[in-house]
């Protein structure tokens, strides 16, 4: 059983222990740090195919964030961390690269949790993973999760009116459809190590309240990311220096959705709902 398998393991086991929105509670200190080391080129490779960049050149964008979740895994199942694992909802990420990264490249990463927020429908913690290259920093990201529990906040009155919906954002230009398939789940989760079974089948999906397996929001960001290339460089490994991208709703998998861009805003939409948005510089 690999380190992130054992961390998934360890989460369930834990959760049941923790009650997210305890008052007082606070994050522990410490962080996950590991060793300059160069990428791996067995599941880079992988990871590059099912997320559509080019197999050679600079790294993804997204790809240090794949190698530091294993590490936030580790923290945020650790009996120290005050929110349950089980049932966190990755709701945004902002990726910030200062350089132009190689598969070559010995980083370092260091992961830690940086705050605890309260948010309308529970608890949100920022998870930050940072990459260092001879102890410069060279690429860093900042990851929201929500543990969604009742925030002590007054009913609303019977006869109040509901509470307005998000406003929808503006329909950006359709620049291509993706028929994503069954197994996308699967074939993600084996190239990035990110198996929770809420994207691998319906049967463990419906067990935390889907009626589908979906599609890793990562994976969604990433494939943003290469399509935004179209073909050159920008999109394809190390042109696109920044991103941001809020997840609004779950792609079921399988679907038809749609990618759109008016080349540095873009969504993935199905039909009139949008799945995600965000920007690239």
């Amino acid at each position: 059983m690999t380190g992130l398998s054992l961390s998934l393991v360890r989460g369930a086991v834990t959760s049941p222990f923790k009650r997210a929105g305890r008052p007082g509670a606070t994050l522990p200190p410490a962080r996950e740090v590991i060793p300059p080391r160069r990428t791996a080129p067995g599941p880079l490779t992988a990871y590059s195919r099912v997320c559509g960049f080019a197999e050679q050149g600079p790294l993804p964008l997204t790809y240090p964030h794949v190698l530091g979740f294993p590490p936030a895994m580790r923290l945020m199942t650790d009996r120290s961390f005050p929110l349950p694992v089980l049932g966190l909802v990755h709701t945004w990420i902002e990726i910030t690269g200062h350089r132009v990264l190689h598969p070559s490249d010995e980083l370092e990463l260091t992961v830690y949790a940086a705050g605890l927020t309260p948010h309308r429908r529970g608890t949100e913690v920022t998870m930050v993973t940072e990459a260092r290259l001879a102890g410069e920093l060279v690429w860093e990201s900042r990851s929201g999760y929500l543990s969604r529990h009742a925030t002590g906040a007054p009913a609303s009155p019977s006869k109040a009116p509901p509470e307005t919906p998000p406003e929808a954002p503006p329909e950006l230009p359709a620049v291509a459809d993706w028929r994503l398939p069954a197994d996308l789940g699967r074939r993600y989760g084996a190239a990035s190590g990110d198996r929770n079974p809420i994207h691998l089948h319906p049967l463990t999906a419906r067990l935390f309240g889907f009626p589908r397996h979906i599609a890793h929001g990562m994976w969604t960001v990433a494939r943003c990311l290469a399509e935004a290339g179209d073909g050159s460089d920008a999109g394809r490994g190390g042109r696109i220096s920044s991103v941001r991208a809020d997840f609004r709703a779950p792609v079921l998998l399988p679907s038809t959705v749609t990618y759109a861009s008016d080349g540095t805003a873009f969504q993935v939409r199905g039909g009139s709902r949008v799945h995600l948005t965000g920007t690239a510089a």
